[in-house]
C-alpha cells in the first residue's frame, strides 16, 4: 500500500453529497469556524452560502499550485483540503476498508494488496489509526 499521493479521487466522488457532518460537527462549524459553517444548510452540507443551491463539490478541496509548471511530462494535479483540520468525520475515516479503495480506484492499492487483502486490510488500518476513533467508538 502507497500513501495517499493526494490524486482527490474519494473527495471528488464524495464531496458531492454523500458525506454528511455530525450535529457536533456542524454546532462547532457555527461557533469557532463560520468560514465553514456558511456551506451547511438544514443542517446538511455544501451548499452554496449565496444561492442555497446543493454544490456538486466540496468547497474546500482545492487544486495544489504546481511548482514546476514546465515539468515533462506533466505531474499529476494534487488536492488539498483547506479545513483538513476541521473537516467532517465522514472524510476521516476514509478509506476504511479495501474493497472501497478498490471500487472507488485509490491510488493508494497496489497489486500486491489485491493478491493479500486481509494484510493490505491490516495495513491499511494501521495507517488510518490517527484518523479513526478508538476501537469500539466507532458509528
Amino acid at each position: 500500500m502507497k500513501d495517499c499521493n493526494q490524486c482527490g479521487k474519494c473527495c471528488i466522488k464524495y464531496g458531492d453529497g454523500a458525506l454528511s457532518a455530525t450535529q457536533d460537527e456542524i454546532d462547532l462549524w457555527e461557533i469557532f469556524n463560520p468560514e465553514i459553517f456558511e456551506f451547511v444548510k438544514n443542517d446538511d452540507i455544501w451548499f452554496d452560502p449565496i444561492s442555497g443551491q446543493k454544490l456538486t463539490r466540496c468547497p474546500f478541496l482545492e487544486v495544489e499550485s504546481n511548482a514546476d509548471l514546465k515539468a515533462q511530462p506533466p505531474t499529476q494535479t494534487k488536492y488539498t483540503c483547506s479545513i483538513y483540520q476541521n473537516r467532517p468525520e465522514d472524510c476521516r475515516h476514509y478509506p476504511s476498508l479495501i474493497a472501497e479503495m478498490i471500487r472507488d480506484e485509490c491510488e493508494m492499492i497496489e497489486i500486491t494488496d489485491l493478491d493479500k487483502p486481509i494484510r493490505a486490510q491490516q495495513k491499511l488500518d494501521i495507517l488510518m489509526q490517527d484518523s479513526r476513533p478508538p476501537s469500539g467508538t466507532q458509528r
